[in-house]
């Protein structure tokens, strides 16, 4: 029990010291904007994490990918815990933001307890979080099992190169934690809705749209009734949500669109929901007799539901929380993130131990300091104690 105390209060104080770094860090972090799909960026800031990992006693690789590499690490475990199966972390390094937003609508800011951003709360805040962690269990040379880590770069798209690397990667592991941003009040995520992106893409005929309308079929006339035939669809399900994020096509109005295309965002709570939603949506037949439909599945995070071992695991990690003085719980979040596929491949999994804050892909998105410190800490136990 003493032992135990004297973790508990050294996992705290070595925290609150690093408080400072912390900041300091996530700044250089947000200040390397890393928007998915831009390669140069994302490869700069992998060769960031290569680095860091390296100086934390890891073994890191990366993993290529022609939009932007993904970074896996191993780190080894110590004491009589050495050769049981290691723990996942799970982060991205990508974000929705596009280069330039430092220098305009949202620029680096620290003011009153408050940090500021563009990516500071999705997800570079909880990158710092788990190395601070892996930095705080070196430091006080205590035992635990190993830790594997892997960082996509296109997880804000549905990780479509890195869902293979991580069904790999998250082999034989104990769990699988994320570093995602947690509910408002700091509980962890139990489970998530299924997240599928979907691409509606209609080709008509060109004609002149006064002289010969008759001869053309209009692209755009032909979406916009899939997209009506879409809402149709999804109204005849519970809890399923449909999002259509950007249309595209067509050029002027007195031409008849040849050519138009949506993309479309869904979420589901279960997996037969899901899969029947899915194959009606990419079953969708032409409605004019001179338009054509292609309709592909970008990307598909299965939905990630509660399960026994994931109460487990949250009981662990509740356990860990209390042996520092801390409170936290857990709720099923509607985001998607990598760890659907961890949750739904059957690994006991958990989300959101990133820091306190708020504005995920919103201009005011922000982390709340102190709870950066707090956060390594409770990471730090669940390394020492899961």
């Amino acid at each position: 029990m003493i032992r135990f105390l004297s973790m508990r209060a050294g996992l705290q104080e070595a925290a609150a010291r690093r408080a400072g770094w912390m900041v300091a860090q996530l700044r250089e972090y947000v200040e390397h904007e890393t928007p998915t799909g831009d390669a140069e960026a994302l490869n700069g800031f992998a060769d960031r994490l290569l680095t860091r990992y390296a100086e934390l006693g890891g073994t890191a690789r990366r993993e290529p990918a022609a939009t932007g590499d993904h970074v896996v690490a191993n780190f080894p475990g110590r004491g009589p815990r050495a050769d049981e199966p290691p723990v996942l972390f799970l982060g991205h390094h990508d974000t929705v933001w596009p280069i330039g937003q430092l220098d305009g609508p949202m620029p680096w800011r620290e003011q009153d307890g408050v940090l500021r951003g563009p990516g500071v709360f999705d997800m570079k805040g909880g990158l710092v979080v788990l190395e601070t962690a892996l930095a705080l269990v070196g430091e006080l040379s205590l035992d635990h099992r190993p830790v594997r880590v892997v960082v996509t770069a296109d997880e804000e798209v549905g990780s479509p190169s890195a869902r293979d690397l991580v069904s790999a990667e998250s082999a034989g592991v104990v769990a699988a934690l994320g570093f995602e941003s947690p509910h408002p009040n700091g509980d962890l995520k139990t489970a998530r809705r299924g997240s599928s992106r979907v691409r509606i893409e209609a080709t008509g005929r060109e004609a002149h749209a006064a002289l010969d309308p008759g001869s053309g079929a209009s692209a755009i006339d032909e979406l916009v009734d899939q997209l009506i035939a879409v809402r149709s669809l999804v109204t005849q399900y519970d809890d399923v949500l449909c999002n259509v994020g950007t249309i595209t096509g067509g050029g002027r109005t007195n031409v008849v669109p040849g050519f138009a295309a949506a993309e479309l965002g869904f979420r589901f709570v279960d997996p037969d929901t899901e899969r029947a939603v899915l194959d009606a949506v990419t079953q969708l037949q032409p409605l004019r007799a001179k338009a054509k439909l292609q309709i592909s599945v970008l990307s598909n995070r299965p939905a990630w539901q509660p399960s026994a071992a994931g109460a487990e695991l949250l009981a662990a990690v509740a356990a860990a929380s209390r042996s520092l003085g801390q409170e936290i719980g857990g709720a099923v979040a509607a985001g998607a993130a990598d760890t659907n596929l961890t949750g739904w491949l059957g690994v006991p999994t958990l989300d959101g131990l990133g820091p306190l804050g708020k504005g995920a892909h919103a201009r005011h998105e922000q982390v709340v300091a102190a709870s950066l410190p707090h956060r390594a800490a409770l990471t730090a136990a669940i390394i020492t104690t899961l």
